[in-house]
């Protein structure tokens, strides 16, 4: 029998009563070592193993052995896969110039098999890639074996995956997917605008790594970045699409106070669309990012008791929870 998102909606909500509320955290952040907190994740329930990271993909894989046993259309998480397909290619093709073992650096869900990367790298025949991937990655090989340009060939395939994002979005019904990766790309775009004023930078590459998206001064962002970090800094706090301005007053206290703005603001996009949401894939949709900002909070935590670093400083690394 055809599964209905009546059904799904009615499961996923009664499955989201196990994600981690504040009172979970403060139990997570009061762990002395990385033994307690695996011990305190177990007897949660929340994965089997011994050590944090087993805990984390046992969770991972119970997440989508659930996920795909009550969604509909599966494929409403396929925007999401192009990015493990996209660093799958890099991977492969890094990996493959440098006759470097790359298995263990696969990452999954995925669209594209990793024996098609392989064969599409080995023997140069991108045709067998999607369309949407196949001439960018023609481009980042060629790229990557007669310049070396590990940083071009990226952005080459990364805009690929961006332009992918919102394309297959829009294919899609829900409002909230469309609203996710247009926020996702902006702050992506941001990002290597930052970076590259940073770092220094031509316009030839900023041409070729930004995407377009709704609201986004591509011009203008690139006139800043390339007159240094101050101007483009001073050019984005007047921006007030997608948060923009506050998210820049954020940077101003640090590249990582910055990061965790936009990590929150796409919880929040979440939270706003696919808790109230009574029909359609936006509860399935809310239910996997929930577990995904569980995970990034359960590395920062981890990452700072191994790192001795002080509970309040950890706690103001933490992202927003869904649950």
């Amino acid at each position: 029998m055809a599964l209905s998102y009546e059904f799904s909606i009615g499961s996923v909500r009664a499955k989201e009563t196990s994600l981690f509320t504040s009172a979970d955290i403060d139990r997570l952040l009061a762990c002395k070592d990385e033994n307690e907190l695996a011990r305190l994740l177990s007897d949660k329930g929340y994965g089997d193993g011994k050590t944090v990271e087993e805990i984390i993909d046992s969770h991972t894989k119970a997440m989508w052995d659930y996920l795909k046993s009550v969604a509909p259309d599966f494929e409403i998480f396929n925007p999401f896969f192009y990015q493990n397909d996209v660093h799958n290619l890099k991977v492969v093709l890094k990996g493959t110039m440098a006759n470097r073992d790359y298995g263990e650096l696969i990452l999954t869900p995925l669209t594209i098999s990793v024996e098609t990367l392989k064969e599409a790298v080995e023997k140069r025949k991108f045709s067998l890639l999607p369309d949407w991937l196949a001439k960018a990655a023609d481009e980042a090989y060629e790229t990557l074996a007669h310049t070396g340009d590990a940083r071009m060939s990226d952005a080459l395939v990364d805009k690929a995956l961006m332009e992918k994002m919102i394309s297959s979005a829009e294919g899609f019904s829900s409002q909230f997917l469309k609203t996710y990766f247009k926020t996702y790309v902006f702050y992506s775009n941001i990002k290597i605008a930052l970076r590259s004023a940073r770092t220094g930078t031509s316009m030839d590459y900023l041409l070729k790594a930004l995407c377009d998206v709704d609201d986004f001064r591509k011009s203008s962002v690139i006139s800043a970045a390339l007159k240094g970090i101050d101007s483009l800094v001073d050019e984005l706090s007047k921006y007030s699409e997608y948060g923009c301005g506050e998210a820049i007053s954020e940077y101003k206290k640090s590249p990582s106070a910055f990061e965790r703005f936009v990590d929150n603001r796409l919880i929040k996009t979440a939270k706003e669309s696919c808790k109230r949401a009574s029909e359609g894939a936006e509860p399935l949709l809310g239910y996997y990012l929930g577990c995904e900002a569980e995970k990034k909070v359960i590395h920062i935590i981890a990452s700072g008791i191994r790192t001795k670093t002080d509970t309040d400083t950890i706690r103001e690394r933490l992202r927003e929870i869904y649950g």
